[in-house]
């Protein structure tokens, strides 16, 4: 990997990204580049290989329906199998995020929900009204939590399948919104650091997104919104807390600059919807950043992270129907009858709005408030460890999703290093650092010193080994180096290629 990095990044690293990849394109054209890529990119995706398909050679795998069906015993031992093989490192704290309750009395129970109502399908209203009466009342509880009860507005929304669907429905809500305007090319500004899911909204929904600088401390730059939101701007949007460092952006600034320019404002509350709100109430100094700001007119948050549901749920709220209408797709005139749809999907599981609702009701107020408290005392012992180690330093000033980073060690191989000791961390870059999103799976069984024991070990590990690297560490350091971002593009693109192969 380290040749396809000085292949690359020689004299490309002295060109703008634009016209690095403008010239890797003509570099991919010569024959003998190409090859050597092609052989650069298949070593790479052979080891990647290793940790994506283990069982490639120890089950069956099925390229084609078989002949008769397998008996219902043997695909249930099948997949118990597979499913004990996994669990270790989640259920041990060996993960950041990903699993954020875990406790098998609460899978089990929402496991019996589920089942339950396996069959529900909330695009039939009138076959299953307990799926409609879940997801009104998860958006009201949720609303609820986020201020909607401290502001004469109404605060309205849905139920969506995850944080990415609720940010791409809000922005084709602002959108068309700003279409009726008269808005033709409607842009959304918000900072580096706020979730990837908004480019892939502008990507699919045609926007223009301009992303503006984040300040020493990872917080947007108030200064630098005011001086790019213009006539087509048809959103802004904040983070509470951002997903890379934890932190949280001057929500109450940047939605008040959007409301005198008159534009809407979307608080993106997916990591801490479920968090922040307890966290103020325990005492902690939570900036404002919801519904009590007369400028934030939507904001999302993932009831399938720290509200604790099972995974496939997270909500969208509007300051009003109005704007949640310009979310709605409608159809009066297809020959298959009215058609109307409240989200991207038509049919949904109404299983997974049940063990939402559930979660929800059996948490409760005072179970939310014990499992923040939990999760922010560990989080700050994390932090407080990490701050001891001076080869480290916290990135940001974050409060439950822990970031670190160093001046002197390539934080890529301290990650793979961390990885061959069980852990699965997130890499982060600009700058390179690692992030450990602490949940309730890292609140008890010494799981806080365990972190950083190993987190000791493999600093130890990388300046013991000064060069090596494996697994996803060059892929990181090419992302670092390599400023053609196309090639780095089609190394993902052939990493998904890779995910579908039997």
């Amino acid at each position: 990997m380290m040749d396809l990095e000085n292949l690359l990044s020689g004299p490309l690293s002295r060109l703008n990204p634009r016209v690095a990849d403008w010239a890797y394109a003509g570099l991919r054209r010569i024959p003998t580049v190409r090859r050597r890529l092609e052989t650069e990119f298949d070593g790479l995706l052979s080891t990647l290989r290793e940790a994506v398909k283990p069982y490639r050679d120890e089950l069956p795998s099925y390229r084609r329906l078989p002949q008769q069906g397998m008996d219902r015993a043997d695909v249930l031992a099948q997949l118990e199998l597979l499913a004990a093989r996994e669990e270790h490192r989640w259920k041990d704290g060996y993960v950041s995020g990903a699993v954020y309750h875990g406790d098998e009395d609460h899978l089990e129970f929402l496991g019996t929900v589920a089942e339950l109502h396996s069959q529900a399908n909330p695009l039939h209203a009138d076959l299953w009204p307990s799926a409609i009466k879940f997801e009104a009342e998860i958006v009201s509880m949720t609303a609820g939590m986020l201020g909607a009860n401290q502001t004469a507005d109404e605060i309205v929304g849905t139920v969506t399948s995850g944080g990415t669907e609720s940010i791409l429905l809000a922005m084709k809500a602002y959108r068309d919104r700003g279409a009726r305007r008269g808005i033709k090319r409607p842009e959304i500004v918000a900072p580096v650091t706020a979730h990837v899911a908004f480019d892939k909204a502008a990507q699919y929904l045609g926007l223009t997104l301009i992303r503006i600088p984040v300040d020493e401390s990872f917080r947007a730059d108030v200064p630098a919104a005011a001086a790019v939101i213009g006539r087509n701007t048809v959103a802004v949007a904040g983070s509470a807390p951002a997903f890379p460092h934890g932190t949280i952006d001057p929500i109450e600034e940047l939605s008040t600059l959007a409301a005198e320019r008159g534009v809407g404002f979307h608080t993106d509350a997916c990591l801490g919807g479920f968090v922040l709100p307890w966290a103020e109430k325990l005492g902690h100094p939570v900036p404002p950043f919801d519904f009590r700001l007369p400028g934030v007119t939507s904001m999302s948050a993932d009831t399938h992270k720290y509200g604790f549901a099972s995974k496939g749920t997270s909500v969208i709220v509007y300051r009003g129907r109005e704007l949640r209408r310009f979310q709605y797709f409608t159809a009066a005139n297809w020959p298959g009858g009215l058609y109307s749809s409240p989200t991207l999907a038509g049919s949904r599981p109404g299983s997974l709005s049940a063990a939402c609702w559930a979660a929800m009701v059996s948490m409760g107020e005072s179970g939310y408030l014990e499992a923040t408290a939990r999760i922010l005392e560990t989080a700050a012992a994390i932090r407080s460890g990490i701050e001891r180690i001076p080869e480290l330093n916290i990135v940001g000033d974050p409060l439950f999703v822990v970031a670190f980073g160093s001046e002197t060690l390539d934080m890529y191989r301290v990650m793979e290093h961390m990885n061959g000791r069980g852990w699965n961390l997130t890499g982060l870059q600009s700058p390179p650092a690692l992030h450990l999103a602490v949940t309730l799976r890292h609140t008890s069984g010494g799981v806080a010193e365990r972190f950083l024991g190993d987190l000791q070990a493999a600093l130890a590990d990388v300046n013991t080994h000064a060069h090596d690297r494996s697994g996803v560490a060059p892929v990181y350091g090419m992302a670092a180096m390599v400023p053609a971002r196309t090639v780095v593009g089609e190394l993902l693109e052939r990493y998904i290629d890779l995910l579908y192969e039997v």
